[in-house]
């Protein structure tokens, strides 16, 4: 691996059926030289197990993606910080190749489920049209082309995280890597799978995409939103 110090930091919310293989697939990828951070909401058995299989436990009570996102994001120690749903929809094998290309300088590599392909097969149609939609927006407006602002698996450079206020909730995923654009900083958009998803759904698609739209256009065009919107 690596000699940069890495964590993998995921946020859940009853996902004990996912959470004991999605962490061995993490200490497989990275042969156990990284820290892991869960950032949990749950009501089930997801916290003891995350903590069975060596994971940093920090609870709290369930405010939206975006809070408990921020939280797992400023909590990893490391020089860089992946995050991933803890769901088994990303493919945990291929850390070690986010992490060659920080090496290689970008400040964040962004996990694409949509370049070069059609909608992924375990992708819900309305889904897909709304992360095509999202990705597009942010292209015009900001003059970078990306494929997908809605991914859950990036890879930032610890500095990146620390150097910006974030601001928004449901549509933080969008603001990761619009502000860091807009700063200057150096990303890489690279392919990856996605898997089918194992456990319940817990996010409201609804309230998510309508603030994703919000947050889009937010830094564009200065507009001044309520966060709880967001």
């Amino acid at each position: 691996m690596s000699k940069l110090k890495l964590s993998v930091v995921t946020i859940t919310l009853n996902e004990e059926q996912a959470v004991a293989k999605v962490i061995p697939d993490i200490l497989e990828a990275t042969g156990g030289d990284c820290e892991i951070v869960v950032v949990d909401s749950s009501s089930d058995r997801t916290p003891e197990i995350a903590e069975s299989l060596g994971a940093r436990v920090i609870r709290q009570e369930p405010r939206g993606y975006g809070v408990a996102m921020k939280t797992a994001l400023l909590a990893g120690t490391g020089d860089v910080i992946i995050t991933t749903d803890c769901d088994d929809t990303y493919p945990m094998r291929m850390i070690p190749e986010f992490m060659r290309y920080i090496e290689e300088g970008y400040d964040i590599v962004s996990g694409s489920r949509l370049l070069g392909r059609l909608r992924p097969e375990h992708m819900p149609l309305m889904n897909w049209f709304g992360n095509w939609l999202f990705a597009a927006m942010t292209s015009v407006l900001y003059g970078f082309s990306t494929t997908d602002v809605t991914t859950g698996m990036r890879a930032y450079r610890r500095e990146v995280l620390q150097a910006i206020d974030w601001e928004t909730n449901y549509a933080l995923p969008a603001e990761l890597v619009i502000r860091p654009h807009l700063a200057g900083y150096k990303i890489k958009e690279i392919a990856i799978p996605y898997k089918e998803r194992v456990g319940e759904v817990t996010l409201n698609k609804w309230r998510s995409g309508k603030a994703f739209l919000r947050g889009i256009v937010k830094y564009k065009f200065g507009w001044r939103i309520d966060p709880g919107l967001l």
